[in-house]
């Protein structure tokens, strides 16, 4: 880290880091474990923003195509409040599908500097929290939104400000999961993450991870052999394409799993390898996906999420 560590973060950091490290070893040193759950599957509404479907119907595509689970954006539900619908009849289309709210995407500026606008954010996660908790939801994603490279936000800063989102989500019942955005100047890879989550000292923080965002970031896969379950509760899928190349590969050209050179059997047996199973949540913003039909691209996503669990062995 290029951040100069004061010692008494210094010392939280290294104990914590050590018990982490732990979690991981004795996971992968362990020669008879429990068996395992099966993985969940979970789609991130991303993946079919580009056909215009409204929240509920987005939550029909994903029950119908056979999802355990969705991921959807808030400002997609409160466009669908706004035109007259309800969290109530959201909650039971949920319901009836038989899904759970794994994680849900906002972007409230909880970690900028501007201490207004910061206040602004923590509002803004309030009501996003609010709103997934309504929705039966116990997680939000925690990206670092708003803060750039002009207003660089240290570290350490940012591990306390994520405290603070976490001690919200204590009274919220609902648990902000840290998000790395590969190639972003404040938590643009994976160690910066877990970085943040580690110092921030809070029982609950967790890394959200992404296939996509640790390869742009540069980050090696192998650091999930220093987390563990707790850690690890959700988990985007996706795909990278050999080309574009790293340094300019952007979010468009994420791909299917099992479509691009991702090594997504180290990915999943890593987790095995440590006792976790995240929710795996398809996230993809690929225009040609936009163009199927909402149901043929949820179907098929689905279809190759699975296909990559059991060619890992892990089905």
């Amino acid at each position: 880290m290029k951040q100069h560590l004061s010692s008494l973060n210094r010392r939280q950091f290294v104990g914590s880091a050590v018990a982490a490290v732990s979690v991981g070893v004795c996971s992968a040193a362990e020669t008879e474990k429990p068996p395992q759950r099966a993985f969940k599957f979970g789609l991130n509404m991303s993946t079919i923003r580009g056909q215009e479907l409204n929240a509920a119907e987005e939550i029909d595509v994903a029950g119908k195509a056979g999802y355990d689970a969705i991921e959807p954006w808030f400002r997609k539900i409160y466009q669908y409040v706004e035109q007259g619908g309800s969290l109530k009849d959201l909650k039971k289309r949920i319901d009836d599908h038989g899904l759970t709210v794994e994680s849900a995407i906002g972007f409230a500026p909880w970690i900028v500097n501007d201490p207004d606008k910061r206040k602004a954010g923590l509002e803004e996660a309030k009501r996003d929290m609010d709103t997934i908790a309504q929705l039966g939801g116990t997680r939000i994603a925690a990206p670092p939104a708003g803060s750039s490279a002009k207003d660089m936000v240290t570290l350490d800063d940012a591990a306390g400000r994520y405290r603070a989102l976490l001690e919200l989500g204590d009274e919220m019942g609902v648990t902000p999961q840290v998000e790395m955005w590969g190639g972003h100047p404040v938590i643009g890879t994976m160690e910066k993450a877990v970085y943040v989550a580690i110092a921030s000292g809070h029982p609950k923080a967790c890394f959200l991870g992404d296939v996509y965002h640790t390869y742009k970031g540069g980050s090696s896969f192998d650091s999930i052999l220093m987390l563990g379950p707790e850690a690890l509760q959700t988990y985007h899928m996706n795909d990278y394409p050999a080309d574009p190349p790293r340094e300019t590969i952007k979010d468009k050209d994420r791909v299917f799993p099992g479509d691009g050179i991702a090594p997504l059997d180290k990915i999943l047996q890593n987790f095995d390898r440590v006792g976790a199973r995240p929710v795996l949540s398809l996230e993809l913003f690929n225009q040609s996906y936009w163009e199927m039909p909402a149901d043929e691209c949820a179907k098929k996503g689905l279809e190759k999420m699975k296909a990559a669990v059991a060619k890992a062995g892990l089905a």
